[in-house]
């Protein structure tokens, strides 16, 4: 009889064969590959950081691909320092952000899939911290954890504290997810995707709702995986609104009701949505 335990901290398995046991080290092959994309367009002064942020996790088994749009900015220069270890990359004119995003995860070999944007970064061990928890619980589609608001010189602004949501609160506009720590397994997006390419601002919030309605999504409190940069051309201060009113597309889409808790939420939203950034920038 022979029964195998994975556990990622080490890397090692402990294989009981007789009543002896043994360690042998895991082959990095046996781990799965995380294939992650990050869309890139006119950011080269903060594409660096994010690149870096990437190659720097400790998990050893990462395929990273970058789409540039055709930037113009010196981005390409960035890039091109580090595409020894870089599984493809490419920089041409797209559609957009989220054509990038698909035209990246086309790409992907990964069984998990994930996509940081240009500006953002992850922590250190989010991706090892990540893959252990879909390891251990396989029937979790999608995991996420928290994430530390910072701004154009790195400084933390505050700290975009997830909760735990799901499929029915989802279509509620209960979110709560920050997309820089969200780690989903790539079944999903083979069943599910592409990413809707209609979708400006919320193709992530599109995706996610579809992930939940087939599987359990995951929020791990109290880890801290990435950083979302807030700065004056963010999309986030440019063009939140859209957001919104691209969720409510889905949610009619999906056989929603004007008199629901996410049309209510829109509204309000509206109100306050300016005062938040305004905070957010002031910090």
């Amino acid at each position: 009889m022979c029964v195998k335990f994975l556990n990622l901290f080490p890397l090692y398995s402990i294989q009981i064969e007789n009543g002896n046991s043994q360690f042998r080290p895991i082959k990095m092959t046996n781990l799965p590959l995380v294939s992650i994309i990050t869309p890139s367009f006119n950011q080269a002064q903060y594409l660096e950081k994010t690149i870096q942020s990437v190659l720097g996790q400790d998990y050893p088994n990462i395929e990273y691909i970058i789409v540039d749009g055709g930037s113009k900015d010196g981005s390409v220069d960035v890039i091109k320092k580090y595409e020894g270890r870089i599984a493809w990359w490419v920089s041409e004119q797209d559609k957009g952000q989220t054509d990038a995003i698909n035209k990246g995860f086309n790409r992907a070999r990964g069984e998990i899939l994930a996509w940081l944007n240009s500006d953002d970064t992850y922590n250190p061990g989010a991706i090892t911290e990540a893959v252990k928890y879909m390891l251990e619980n396989s029937e979790v589609g999608m995991v996420y954890a928290d994430c530390n608001f910072i701004n154009e010189d790195d400084k933390f602004i505050g700290k975009f504290k997830a909760a735990q949501t799901d499929y029915r609160r989802l279509r509620q506009g209960y979110v709560h997810i920050p997309q820089q720590t969200m780690f989903f397994r790539a079944k999903y997006w083979k069943d599910l995707g592409p990413l809707d390419p209609s979708f400006y601002f919320a193709m992530d919030y599109d995706l996610w709702t579809r992930i939940a309605a087939h599987a359990p999504i995951q929020y791990l409190p109290g880890k801290i995986w990435a950083n979302f940069r807030i700065h004056t051309t963010s999309k986030t201060n440019v063009a939140d609104v859209r957001g919104w009113d691209e969720m409510l597309r889905v949610h009619y889409r999906d056989g929603g009701s004007f008199f629901s808790l996410i049309v209510a939420k829109y509204y309000l939203r509206k109100i306050i949505g300016p005062l938040w950034k305004w905070r957010i920038r002031s910090a």
